[in-house]
């Protein structure tokens, strides 16, 4: 498959699109507009035409963007024919309710393993997942062959597990501990701090609320 060099915020924006583009070939749509989509999606129209320009001739004038086709090829760049296999390391409670979203459901990533140090739920089954010891960190993500991990632990042992995960050889890592981890160049760090992200609305809906 050709590699393509885009923005970070437009390959952010790929899932969006390829959920949608589902969402529209299930109904039965069968082609849409920049601008239909622009109405779904909440991006303008020219940035949705300039994501998709990165990518080639995807459409065409006068007729839009046939919703199968786009839909299999962002699916394609998504590798969303390929399941991969994530760690979630800390089960209390943001970690026990994203074990309880079925990812696969809308993704190509499943769950495969937690880790926990809690006696009371190490060794189990948790939704279906099960619940290694801490200990085993390092054993089970070489021998499962997981390249991402979750990390939702307590902020003062963030860094030993981000250190941790990356002896192991994880490649990415979705963190939603407020600290901003120190890991090798090679391994990717998306940051989820949902305090921030509530604040950030806050304050746009007290300052900007009435306009």
């Amino acid at each position: 498959m050709v590699e393509h060099d885009i923005p970070r915020a437009t390959a952010k924006r790929l899932p969006i699109y390829y959920r949608y583009l589902k969402l529209l070939l299930d109904s039965g749509t069968v082609r849409v507009s920049s601008n239909e989509l622009s109405e779904a999606v909440k991006f303008d129209a020219a940035t949705i035409r300039r994501d998709f320009s990165y990518f080639g001739a995807l459409g065409k004038r006068g007729y839009g963007y046939d919703v199968e086709a786009l839909m299999n090829f962002f699916g394609e760049i998504l590798n969303q024919d390929t399941l991969a296999s994530v760690a979630l390391v800390g089960v209390g409670n943001l970690g026990q309710a994203l074990l309880n979203f079925n990812f696969h459901q809308s993704s190509n990533a499943r769950i495969a393993a937690a880790f926990d140090i809690n006696p009371e739920i190490v060794n189990t089954i948790q939704s279906g997942i099960p619940v290694y010891s801490l200990d085993d960190l390092e054993t089970q993500i070489m021998d499962q062959r997981i390249d991402v991990a979750i990390v939702t632990v307590p902020a003062d042992v963030a860094q030993d597990v981000a250190k941790r995960l990356a002896s192991a050889g994880i490649r990415g890592i979705l963190n939603f501990t407020p600290l901003r981890l120190d890991v090798p160049s090679n391994i990717r760090v998306q940051n989820v701090d949902l305090t921030n992200e509530l604040q950030t609305l806050l304050y746009f809906i007290n300052n900007f609320g009435d306009k």
